[in-house]
């Protein structure tokens, strides 16, 4: 070694070497070494293989550890991840989790009838019931089914004890003669928040039953459904429930137990006659369409059923003569055996009260007094045979057995849907008539009339069931007419589709049909007309409700028109992911609760904020959950909830507003005004159309609000959209304004105003209440100057300055709230009332009970927590339900600069609708004030001036 070119270490320090010629002499100092040890040892070549652990390995080649296929062998997969890709608290394999929201039963249950029979039965449009079952909350539709509350199905349900989904189960039912029908029942929720989902219920049904607790009587959501369900044209049928009350709880003698049942069925006679104009629309006992049941102690019976027990007890009596003389004022005579109007004596009773009450009263007297004395002595009479164990049992579970005993099946329920409600067949023609948006007189309309299983494929779903584990989503709707079959391709037509546009359109492949049993499902592979079934494989296109149809061959099927609710969504949160990383979790899931829930609207407002709009907290309540626990499985954050506005004008503009277009070639003239009272609610509910022709539109107007017939014939359009509640109306005259042009501009000017009422100036909340009158317009010759753009954000723009010259104003929801109360906590009740401003409009003693009933309007913005600040007040006594009403003015000027609103500080009265105005344009991302110069044009502001009207709005 030369000393200078290494150091003591051994390192080359020398001059640089040629890369290349580095390693040619390596090796050939390699070569020289490898002969030389071939030389020195006379071995064969490949010896140095034998030798272990002698070759030369680089250190990148050298193998530390057995690779995972050596140490768990091939075909195994497994996962190589590097360090510190997933915190230590996470397992790298996670353990498969099952999630579950519904109770479902793994096995289909025994049942008396065979499913074949039940599927067989689905050719039969005659034999099938579709049927509704509704009424208040807690008046005891989940319990009329099936003792278990077997429709509960979400653990939510059965948590809360409360419906919160509508769920379908189909059946084989008897009537008295034995015969069977198949029953397409829904189970509705009770509670007010929930009446979307009676609606699209209702959609698919022929029928309903109406349940009204005996006790309670007509109440809040009765009157609505029977309200709803006469708009929808269904047949109604009542049941009143729960008749052992009357008897247990509040202790009636029989006479005045008659007394109440008669004033629930005169009550529900003067509601449907109220919103019915049907002379014949009447329910009665004697007609059959009212039963009676008390689902806890399995009693159900009608007039027919009840006299059908005596005349198999004493054989030669007809029962049919004989139920019809069993209600009203009607008397047995016991001396001549026969019926009279007047009574023969001056304590006899009512046929009713001796022929159905009496024994009622007796059996229940006699389980709950004597049960070992006389009670056996009474059975034997009855020929109710029971063990002695069964004698045994507690007062509850043995009444329900006499009881079920005595009545037998529910054969009068089945008698009384059977003859009161059509059957697919027969209910189809006025079905299609009232959802169809097509005509009836093509072949396809006779085909769903006739409800033909061989026409072609017509299907309304009306709801999103999600599977147990809340991953995807199951269609559920009536098959109209044609068969749907398992694996078949089709066209789901949405909401928006028309025949002019059709975008909202696409083809799918149904997976697998079920007929749904609310606990179980049945698997069929086919589901012909008249039928309810659950679809698989077509979730993805359909938001609400969808018309499902033949990819090819039926060009000219319209939709379902979409479901019409009877209560509007005015409370909205906002939410927000916890992680904003999560955002795309939390927008599927609000994809598909917004499926989940059929009036349940989600929006992204200016400011990027994700808006929920809902009917109520418990509403909010369970949607929030379901978008936590079911489908985005993410923290979420909510902000206090607020409510939607509406604006509005209560005067006539103070001048003529007009605005010139961008190219200063056109002008439009408009003043805006109020619109005359209930006629909004009219244009809402449909009582008056836009579609109507120029004559029958101009005659209503004449005739219900005084129009002028000109006025009344120039009506362009309702905004926003065709329901909306505001009306544009073209009062030009032709010796003053070109007819023809400014009827070339007529759309472009119609889409400007309904974009204009759909967000208003004060707060960008739709416009409510206003007429908006053209009343001058100068329109371009040339068609390239009146182009959509340059009149459409001019017609919205003259919109704004009418509608800010003719005193605006918010509206707020306003909620009918009823509770039911103690008397000694009425008192109790106004108080909370007072402090939200509210105002009661009816306090009542309920007849034949110790409650009081309390009716109040309640602006909604302040009744959040009022439930249970009313609870509070009244030791739990109170219950309260509050649904949508009315929109009513804010008290105050929200234009009016001189209040100043300070934070953390409730607002008198009068500055209300300032403090509602900044904070929702603060909410939204808007500037503080609304800005006047930006709806007007300069020489609109030069006109002002000029006649010195005096503003108090921000330049």
């Amino acid at each position: 070694m030369e000393a200078d070119l290494y150091d003591e270490f051994g390192n080359y320090i020398g001059p640089e070497l040629d890369s290349d010629d580095d390693e040619d002499d390596l090796d050939a100092d390699d070569r020289d070494v490898d002969e030389g040890d071939e030389d020195d040892d006379d071995e064969p070549a490949d010896a140095d293989d034998d030798v272990p652990g002698m070759e030369v390995v680089l250190h990148e080649d050298k193998k530390y550890y057995p690779t995972a296929e050596e140490v768990y062998g091939p075909e195994v997969e497994t996962i190589v991840q590097e360090e510190d890709t997933q915190p230590l608290t996470e397992p790298i394999i996670k353990p498969v989790k099952n999630r579950q929201f519904t109770l479902m039963e793994q096995e289909l249950p025994a049942t008396v009838y065979d499913m074949e029979f039940l599927a067989d039965l689905m050719d039969g449009p005659e034999l099938i019931r579709n049927v509704t079952l509704c009424g208040h909350l807690h008046h005891g539709k989940v319990r009329a089914l099936l003792m278990l509350r077997y429709t509960d199905i979400l653990f939510t349900e059965q948590e809360r004890g409360v419906g919160i989904k509508s769920t379908p189960v189909t059946m084989v039912l008897p009537d008295s003669r034995g015969k069977s029908y198949l029953f397409n029942i829904m189970d509705t929720p009770g509670h007010v928040n929930f009446s979307d989902e009676v609606t699209s219920s209702i959609r698919i049904s022929d029928g309903v039953v109406l349940f009204i607790d005996a006790a309670e009587g007509v109440m809040l959501n009765t009157e609505r459904l029977i309200k709803h369900a006469v708009q929808e044209r269904m047949a109604i049928t009542i049941c009143i429930n729960k008749v052992d009350r009357l008897i247990v709880e509040l202790k009636l003698p029989p006479t005045d137990a008659y007394y109440k049942l008669r004033h629930i069925v005169d009550e529900v006679n003067g509601l449907l006659s109220t919103y019915s104009t049907d002379e014949n629309l009447v329910v009665s006992p004697l007609l059959g369409n009212v039963c009676f049941a008390s689902s806890q102690y399995s009693i159900c019976f009608t007039l027919g059923s009840f006299a059908k027990i005596y005349s198999d007890t004493y054989g030669d009596i007809n029962y049919n003569e004989f139920a019809k003389r069993l209600w009203g004022d009607i008397y047995f005579n016991p001396k001549t055996r026969k019926f009279t109007k007047k009574a023969p004596s001056s304590n006899s009773q009512r046929s009713f009260v001796e022929f159905v009450l009496e024994p009622l009263y007796k059996i229940l007297s006699q389980v709950v007094g004597d049960v070992d004395t006389s009670l056996p002595r009474v059975l034997d009479e009855l020929g109710i045979h029971l063990t002695k164990e069964e004698l045994k049992l507690n007062i509850r579970p043995l009444l329900r057995l006499v009881c079920n005993r005595f009545f037998g099946e529910f054969t009068g329920f089945v008698d009384m849907c059977v003859q009161h409600i059509p059957s697919p067949q027969e209910g189809a023609r006025n079905k299609i008539e009232h959802t169809y948006t097509g005509g009836l007189d093509s072949d396809l309309g006779e085909a769903m009339a006739e409800c033909d299983p061989d026409g072609p494929l017509m299907c309304h779903t009306t709801k999103m069931y999600s599977t147990e584990d809340g991953v995807q989503f199951h269609a559920f709707g009536r098959v109209l007419s044609g068969t749907i079959q398992a694996g078949q391709p089709v066209k789901v037509l949405g909401e928006n589709y028309t025949l002019e546009d059709e975008e909202d359109s696409q083809v799918c492949t149904v997976g697998r049909l079920w007929i749904s049993v609310a606990r179980y499902q049945i698997e069929v592979n086919r589901v012909p007309a008249g039928n309810w079934v659950l679809i698989e494989g077509c979730d993805q296109p359909i938001v609400k409700t969808a018309t499902i149809t033949e990819p090819r061959g039926n060009e000219e099927a319209q939709i379902f028109r979409p479901l019409k609710f009877n209560t509007a969504s005015v409370i909205k949160i906002a939410v927000e992911p916890v992680n904003p990383s999560e955002l795309p979790k939390m927008l599927d899931g609000l994809r598909k609760v917004n499926k989940s829930y059929p009036s349940l609207t989600t929006k992204v407002e200016e400011s990027g904020e994700h808006v929920i709009l809902g009917t109520g907290e418990l509403y909010l309540d369970c949607v929030m959950h379901d978008l936590r626990k079911m489908y985005s499985e993410i923290d979420i954050k909510v902000a206090d909830p607020v409510v939607t506005f509406c604006e509005t004008v209560v005067e006539t503009s103070s001048l003529k507003c007009f605005a010139e277009t961008p190219n200063k070639k056109n002008k439009v003239t408009m003043i805006a005004e109020p619109l005359e009272k209930g006629l909004a609610e009219d244009i809402e509910n449909e009582v008056v159309q836009i579609t109507w022709n120029r004559k029958k539109l101009g005659e209503f107007f004449q005739t219900k609000y005084d129009w002028d017939l000109l006025a009344a014939r120039s009506i362009w359009a309702f905004g926003p959209d065709t329901t909306g509640p505001n009306i544009l109306v073209d009062d030009t005259l032709p010796s003053e304004v070109d007819k023809a042009l400014l009827g070339s501009v007529k759309d472009s000017i119609v889409q400007g105003f309904q974009w204009g009422t759909r967000e208003g100036p004060l707060c960008d909340e739709p416009i409510r209440n206003v007429k908006f009158k053209i009343l001058d317009a100068v329109i371009a010759q040339e068609p390239l100057h009146r182009g959509g753009g340059q009149v459409i954000p001019t017609a919205r723009r003259v919109v704004y300055s009418a509608f800010l010259m003719a005193t605006p104003r918010l509206m707020e929801p306003y909620y009918f709230v009823e509770v039911q109360a103690p008397a000694d906590c009425v008192s109790a009740v106004y108080t909370v009332l007072a402090r939200r401003r509210g105002h009661v409009t009816q306090d009542a003693p309920i007849p034949g009970s110790p409650l009081y009933t309390i009716k109040a309007f309640i602006p909604a913005i302040d009744s959040f927590g009022f439930e249970t600040d009313l609870r509070t007040h009244t030791q739990g006594q109170a219950f309260a339900l509050s649904v949508f009403h009315h929109w009513q003015i804010v008290p105050g000027d929200p234009l009016d600069k001189s209040i100043v609103i300070r934070p953390l500080e409730p607002q008198p009265a009068p500055h209300l609708a300032r403090e509602f105005m900044i904070k929702t344009r603060r909410r939204k991302g808007l500037s503080e004030d609304v800005s006047i110069s930006k709806f007007f044009d300069d020489p609109m502001l030069l006109e002002l001036a000029k006649q010195d009207v005096v503003l108090n709005y921000p330049m």
